[in-house]
């Protein structure tokens, strides 16, 4: 034994060592204790097992750890080392983000998928975000030597593609004097393409960053937002508004179409680019979105065609992948969001859905044995929920030039059986400022976006009156009218079921057949059709103005006939003269606007102007 151990004394450096590895006491799921890990951060990344498990650490006592698992923990056993890494969970961001896809830790599954040939994931198989071999076309901003820059600054672009162009800014905790700055030309993400010098010290930074997940980016102040979210919805566009940088929320039962609003909203919105985050569906909803982004195109001002997949970046993490990587999931696409943000886009961010992201923090908390709260879910679900909804915003970003922009969140959340009483729902509810509640009945008559327009809100409606009132001075006034004549509706229709249709007066049958012209044809919407699956604004206010107007020209013609003793103007009468008007109107919502604002605001106008002169016939001849 002396012969094969006494020629080397252990050192300093040997016992340093040991102690970067604790080892497993006790495995429960996905949550892991491991002792010996004295000196350990919160949220301190580490590898997990001989199968290098990645982990993280969610709670210390004393010298132990408690781990929670991003991927299976079978086969761990007790003493398993834990190798501690130093660092937080963190995403590297550079060009390459757009048009990929990562899973919850942002894993690239593209590359998962050509290495092991197989659709599962191999466990412990270590492979970098981004790829660090591929050259990007570097066109540096004009700096030179001895130029002061500062965190935030943006000193380069890169061309991403097409569509999109990524703008290298510095990491936001760096600041100094250039001392070298690349050519023009193509680099790697390894290449040094900066190099600053701060009180004597030189640092290199190539076109690469990394952040951690669960801290917010820096900004320089937040500001009010006055932009719409415009998404080709036209129920949620004129009657429940959000704003980029808003936050929204879309509960609903299974079927009601949540994710089918969440893709449009990626496909068709006024965002430069979007995130969406898959967080515990189905895993065909995903390969869905797949299969459905490269193909969709959108047409650009300069009328360009480029596929929607140029600016969106996904991050799946399935129902049927690890539990605890559905709330790092939630955690990486904010950070994305943000990265694109502080380059100076709005940027969207769909989480589809966090009601799976707040099992999955009931299930770890279980397993934690802590105090559960309302339905088994933590007492800290509202915080987290809070702390995620908060990166919402438009803020000032750091450094120059000054930029302006966004991140808007668009939560979809899943309540079981559709009850929106449920913790995630209410908790939700308290923070974000738009709710478009999804209502199964609606669903279940094929009355799609499933939006219940009556329980439904937004709390942006002050804050876009200065849009509106530019876009189109009448177009508040005409929103108000719609609503009544909506929640009128509702006030009737008890009514209606006791005595009929034919015993209410006649304002009342106007206001009847009004809705169900605002229902059917306004606030329903086809997103299978090319012209309908997205309905600019101008069309939106033109149709409803039409509707309304019909509504009060019938009002008139009746009130004002109803004291001549000429004949009396009734609903059946308008319908049956005005027939063709009224098939018009129905029609509205048929005009493609492939063929241009101006051809299509003359059809709207002409519509307009003969409403008004159909009904003045219609009285002249009953005078």
């Amino acid at each position: 034994m002396p012969a094969v151990y006494g020629a080397r004394l252990t050192t300093f450096e040997d016992s340093e060592k040991e102690s970067e590895y604790g080892y497993v006491r006790k495995v429960s799921g996905p949550v892991v204790v491991a002792d010996g890990m004295a000196g350990a951060a919160m949220y301190e990344l580490v590898r997990v097992g001989h199968d290098n498990l990645i982990g993280e650490i969610i709670r210390l006592e004393g010298d132990s750890a408690t781990i929670q698992v991003y991927e299976e923990t079978a086969g761990l056993m007790v003493n398993d080392p834990v190798l501690r890494t130093r660092k937080p969970l963190s995403v590297e961001l550079g060009p390459g983000i757009l048009g990929n896809i990562f899973d919850g830790i942002q894993r690239p599954l593209k590359t998962f998928a050509k290495r092991s040939g197989d659709v599962y994931i191999p466990r412990g198989v270590s492979v970098p975000a981004l790829d660090k071999d591929i050259l990007w076309e570097f066109q540096p901003k004009k700096i030179g030597e001895g130029d002061h820059l500062t965190g935030g600054d943006l000193y380069a672009t890169v061309f991403e593609n097409s569509l999109m162009e990524h703008r290298v800014a510095l990491p936001p905790d760096a600041m100094g004097k250039v001392t070298y700055v690349a050519p023009p030309g193509q680099y790697s993400l390894k290449d040094t393409v900066l190099e600053l010098e701060f009180q004597g010290q030189k640092k290199k930074f190539t076109m690469l960053q990394t952040w951690p997940v669960r801290t917010p980016r820096p900004v320089a102040s937040k500001l009010a937002a006055d932009t719409p979210l415009l998404t080709g919805q036209r129920v949620l566009d004129a009657l429940f508004p959000s704003v980029l940088g808003g936050t929204c929320a879309i509960p609903g039962a299974f079927g009601c179409g949540k994710t089918v609003i969440s893709q449009a909203l990626s496909k068709y919105s006024n965002s430069d680019t979007v995130v969406y985050v898959g967080c515990g569906e189905r895993g065909n909803e995903m390969a869905e979105v797949l299969m459905d982004f490269p193909q969709l195109t959108m047409t650009l001002p300069d009328g360009r065609e480029e596929s929607v997949m140029k600016r969106t970046t996904l991050v799946a993490n399935t129902s049927n992948m690890p539990v605890a990587a559905r709330e790092a999931s939630i955690y990486t696409g904010i950070t994305i969001a943000e990265y694109f943000r502080d380059m100076g886009y709005n940027v969207s961010m769909m989480a589809d859905s966090t009601s799976r992201w707040a099992e999955a923090l009931r299930e770890i908390s279980g397993r934690l044995a802590e105090m559960p709260a309302d339905s088994g879910y933590p007492a800290y679900l509202a915080a987290r929920l809070a702390s995620f909804y908060e990166r919402a915003g438009k803020v000032k970003c750091l450094g120059g030039p000054e930029r302006n922009d966004s991140v808007t969140i668009v939560g979809a959340v899943s309540p079981p059986g559709g009850d929106f009483s449920d913790p995630v729902t209410s908790a939700t509810l308290s923070i974000v400022q738009v709710f478009w509640g999804l209502d199964k009945k609606l669903a279940q008559r094929k009355h799609f976006p499933s939006v219940n327009w009556l329980i439904s809100y937004s709390k942006y409606s002050t804050a876009l009156e200065s849009f509106y009132d530019q876009f189109d001075p009448d177009f508040i006034n005409i929103r108000t009218k719609a609503r009544e004549v909506l929640q009128r509706e509702d006030d009737l229709n008890e009514i209606v079921q006791l005595v009929g249709k034919d015993a209410l007066a006649e304002g009342d049958k106007i206001t009847l057949e009004t809705a169900k012209l605002l229902r059917e044809d306004y606030l329903a919407q086809n997103a299978f059709t090319p012209y309908d699956k997205f309905c600019p604004f101008y069309k939106s206010v033109w149709m409803m103005r039409n509707i309304i107007h019909y509504f009060n020209l019938a009002n008139q013609a009746v009130e004002r006939a109803a004291g001549m003793d000429g004949q009396k103007i009734s609903y059946s009468l308008i319908k049956h003269r005005l027939g063709d008007l009224f098939y018009r109107l129905v029609s509205q919502k048929f005009e493609d606007p492939a063929e241009g604002e101006e051809a299509l605001v003359a059809k709207f106008k002409k519509l307009h102007e003969d409403l008004t002169s159909g009904f003045r016939a219609l009285e002249d001849e009953t005078r």
